[in-house]
């Protein structure tokens, strides 16, 4: 591929015999043999007793290193991975070196703007207005002790209960002032209906059978529950007045007909944003297919990497371990990276096609730019300035995003 450049470095055996004797005589003084004082080996007994290629590994690491340099200035090219080296050849009689640095790939770009792709209009329906208007009321909805009456559908029962299976008490199958959500689904089928009707202090006895699908020493058994009501709570929904938009923290709407108009914008912002997201997912795809790039495995490979990492990150805000996630789902570290592999490609093509956007439609940043951006995140995470420029990788790497951002609107927008 035209931005793969290897560079090959080639030690003869003079140089390499001097470089192993160096490598030697800094172990040296680490070097325990017998008869000899720690540190007083001479050079030919230990290549008698341990080879010569036991000093290889020190060595080759040391030419690696020290030869770096030269091969990356050598290359003239920008990384974009970390550059992979390769030992071609190595023996008594020299060492030879391949370093291999791989450039941002060439991109012509195809047709990204005009791509006749319609974004959505956004609309909300009445009904929308009222589904949301009673999930803000469920959601402060009021837990009371119903005093009278009995369970229905929604209420949460305080039960005890005892579980038989062949005549035997069922093992974990036991709780006393257990809340139960009639409508959770908690228990096998049938238990929470048998509950509806229920009274509290009533005591009545389910029968029901284990479903097919249920553990296999249980399945299909008959079981008896004895259950008795403690309490009975139900949800009692806020009237809908000034109390109730003071507690969603609307303090200038008056009427109903006002907060209906506020879900509403707030709805409509909502679906705004989807569809904007929709429509530029749809323009990059679209843009991205119509553009050629070659693209290097050892670049996907790296942002898989990003990925995992981002995602284990993730995983441990939930209390969990990369390793634990692939033993619960009994995966392996490249099952999870073949996965993540159609994503990251199209991932890598697209930050290509953004780049390339950026410098074809010949997109700046001014300073005033990356100014504002560092006052607006650091604000939004309450972090200091400088915290926050150090963290994202100094000035250029909020430059980079700016121009990215740019680039992103200039895609909507055309």
């Amino acid at each position: 591929m035209k931005n793969v450049k290897e560079i090959t470095v080639k030690i003869e055996k003079d140089e390499w015999m001097n470089i192993l004797k160096d490598t030697f005589n800094k172990n040296k003084k680490n070097i325990q043999m017998d008869g000899f004082r720690k540190g007083s080996v001479t050079w030919d007994l230990f290549i008698k007793k341990n080879g010569i290629e036991s000093l290889y590994s020190d060595a080759a690491n040391f030419i690696i290193d020290s030869k770096y340099a030269d091969a990356y200035k050598e290359s003239g090219v920008e990384p974009v991975v970390q550059p992979s080296v390769n030992i071609e050849d190595i023996s008594e009689n020299g060492i030879t070196i391949k370093y291999t640095f791989i450039s941002k790939p060439e991109v012509k770009l195809g047709e990204y703007k005009n791509l006749g792709i319609k974004r959505e209009k956004a609309k909300v329906t009445k009904e929308e207005i009222e589904n949301e208007l009673e999930s803000l009321r469920d959601k402060l909805a009021e837990i009371v002790n119903k005093e009278e009456g009995s369970v229905e559908s929604g209420d949460t029962a305080v039960i005890d209960f005892t579980g038989v299976v062949d005549g035997k008490e069922l093992d974990g199958g036991k709780g006393e002032n257990y809340p139960l959500e009639i409508g959770s689904n908690t228990f096998i089928p049938g238990f929470e209906d048998s509950v509806i009707g229920m009274k509290v202090g009533e005591t009545k006895d389910i029968n029901l059978k284990f479903p097919e699908n249920y553990v296999e020493d249980l399945k299909n058994k008959d079981v008896t529950f004895t259950v008795t009501v403690r309490e009975i709570k139900t949800r009692v929904l806020p009237e809908i007045n000034e109390d109730f938009y003071k507690d969603l923290g609307y303090e200038d709407v008056k009427t109903q007909e006002e907060l209906e108009k506020k879900i509403k914008e707030h709805l409509l912002e909502h679906k705004n944003h989807d569809i904007d997201n929709k429509y530029l997912d749809e323009v990059l795809k679209k843009a991205t297919e119509n553009m050629t790039v070659e693209i290097n495995e050892e670049i996907v490979h790296d942002e898989i990497h990003r990925m995992i990492n981002q995602y284990s990150e993730q995983l441990k805000m939930q209390g969990l371990s990369i390793e634990q996630y692939l033993e619960f789902t009994k995966s392996t570290m490249e099952d999870l990276e073949s996965q993540m592999h159609p994503e990251a490609l199209s991932r890598v093509k697209e930050r290509y096609l953004i780049e390339a956007v950026a410098e074809k439609e010949n997109i700046e940043v001014t300073q005033e730019e990356v100014e504002a951006d560092i006052e607006r995140i650091s604000a939004m995470y309450n972090i200091e300035k400088e915290e926050f420029v150090k963290m994202i990788g100094g000035n250029d790497m909020i430059k980079y995003d700016v121009k990215m951002r740019k680039a992103l609107e200039f895609l909507k927008e055309n």
